[in-house]
């Protein structure tokens, strides 16, 4: 992780924010770190449905994760079937506004896909922002299990049913479902073979209540909808 130190102060950043435990790891280690100061999340949900993109985790949920972590979230609002384009625009205008005043940097906890980390660098780099990396190349295996046994309790939330089992949609993120993985999966799921939701973990001031509900296919991904309690 590169730092960026002026005069001793910590570094402001935003994070990008994802409700999963890859980007919640990223949070803890980033909280924990005297160079940086984060100042917001920053998350994409998709327009009618109000939910996390990607993911498909409620908006509500987002924002009891917020609540509990302690942090505003800045919310990239883009349409369905969200052309690439419009998210850019939508994406440079979030970068752009006022909530991003005094930050140059915004922190990823992208883990090994070289081709994603280029993208966000060179759009980040018109910005004139730079990214911060805590999670690269850490083992995923390694990470996955570190992960559970540092606190971080999460549900999965969606499955790519190409490459898992649509049954595991809705398990608990533990170590009997690491074990259960086909050897192609990625522990943390890095290829996009499987999303979760983080409902507790060290730096939340309490769990969040939830309630696991019906399993649905939509858009070729298998989706898990967990309503908050």
């Amino acid at each position: 992780m590169s730092t960026e130190h002026s005069h001793g102060r910590a570094v402001p950043v935003v994070f990008s924010w994802s409700a999963g435990k890859d980007s919640a790891f990223g949070l803890w280690t980033m909280l924990r770190d005297p160079r940086y100061e984060v100042r917001a999340l920053l998350t994409t949900i998709t327009d009618g449905f109000d939910r996390v993109s990607m993911s498909g985790v409620r908006e509500e949920l987002l924002d009891r994760q917020a609540a509990a972590v302690g942090l505003p979230v800045i919310k990239v609002r883009i349409p369905p079937a969200c052309l690439n384009e419009v998210y850019e625009q939508r994406m440079a205008e979030a970068i752009g506004s006022e909530a991003f005043q005094g930050v140059d940097h915004v922190v990823f906890s992208d883990l090994f896909l070289e081709d994603v980390r280029a993208y966000r660098e060179e759009r980040l780099g018109w910005a004139g922002k730079r990214g911060v990396f805590p999670l690269w190349q850490r083992d995923t295996g390694q990470l996955a299990r570190e992960m559970i046994a540092s606190g971080f309790r999460a549900v999965v939330v969606c499955v790519d049913p190409r490459a898992l089992d649509p049954s595991f949609a809705g398990r608990a993120f533990d170590l009997e479902f690491l074990e259960d993985l086909p050897p192609t999966v990625d522990p943390c799921g890095e290829n996009g073979e499987f999303h979760t939701l983080v409902w507790d973990a060290p730096m939340y001031r309490e769990p969040i209540p939830h309630r696991i509900g019906e399993v649905v296919t939509m858009d070729g991904f298998v989706f898990c909808d967990v309503t908050p309690e």
